[in-house]
């Protein structure tokens, strides 16, 4: 990780809250998030790491506090407008369309990216056609990267967990992202699918140059693919620093790493 050249910072948090009704789910949370780094959100269960993520894209609309994308601050935007900015998204229960194959949902994500109008792109007539088929070349490259070309016209409903995991990176790949927010990529895999995604998420960093934000709860995976780590309890920042500073954090430890470790 050492020789990796990391940039200015490209996404800045400041001093986000968010609450529903009376329970506060993020208190005054501030971080920030430099080009082309890992950048994991660790904590416990509740920690609020999804609400979060779901501040930076849009779902949720936080009561105070603001999220600026190289240097264009927003307050209230939707999520197809942070996604037009270049800010892409996977979430925790996978929203993929289950009947549709594989190429179709990577497709999917390549809407944002579609210039012709939906008449044309019916009747797959000039402009359109060709359109269509430069996307579909970028899927393409896509699902050789992933290693899932077997799969290519399978419904992805038919899909082990893992690949289905894999489909719903590749779709978020699909809207050639500046910044990726990974819900918990990892979850519910056996341990050669964590390997996989983990060597995944090292080479979309490294060759796609793309910034990646991670919620991951296996310590081991963000000790070793993170440049640095934030860490949320309760709705409130705990800690914030490289994968070392963290570790050896000791509000950090007694809240989520145990002090056996």
């Amino acid at each position: 990780m050492a020789d990796k050249k990391i940039g200015d910072v490209i996404l800045d948090v400041k001093n986000i809250s968010l609450r529903f009704g009376g329970v506060k789910a993020l208190t005054d949370i501030s971080f920030n998030v430099k080009e082309h780094e890992i950048r994991a959100i660790i904590g416990p269960n509740g920690a609020g790491k999804s609400s979060m993520l779901n501040c930076i894209n849009g779902v949720y609309k936080p009561q105070e506090g603001s999220v600026t994308f190289r240097g264009q601050t927003f307050k209230h935007m939707n999520s197809r407008q942070v996604a037009e900015m270049g800010i892409a998204r996977t979430f925790q229960n996978l929203a993929l369309f289950k009947g549709m194959n594989v190429i179709d949902n990577l497709m999917s994500g390549r809407n944002l990216r579609i210039k012709s109008n939906l008449f044309l792109q019916a009747l797959r007539i000039g402009p359109a056609e060709r359109e269509e088929v430069a996307h579909r070349e970028k899927v393409e490259h896509i699902i050789d990267f992933l290693e899932i070309q077997a799969y290519r016209k399978t419904a992805v409903g038919q899909l082990p967990y893992g690949l289905q995991k894999r489909v719903d990176l590749g779709r978020a790949l699909a809207m050639e992202p500046q910044v990726l927010l990974l819900d918990e990529p990892m979850a519910g895999m056996n341990v050669e699918e964590k390997q996989d995604m983990c060597r995944f998420i090292l080479d979309i960093n490294d060759e796609f140059g793309t910034t990646v934000v991670l919620i991951e709860h296996d310590m081991g995976v963000v000790m070793d693919i993170s440049d640095r780590v934030v860490v949320l309890d309760y709705g409130k920042k705990i800690g914030d620093g490289t994968p070392e500073e963290v570790r050896n954090n000791e509000e950090v430890i007694s809240a989520y790493l145990g002090t056996s470790h």
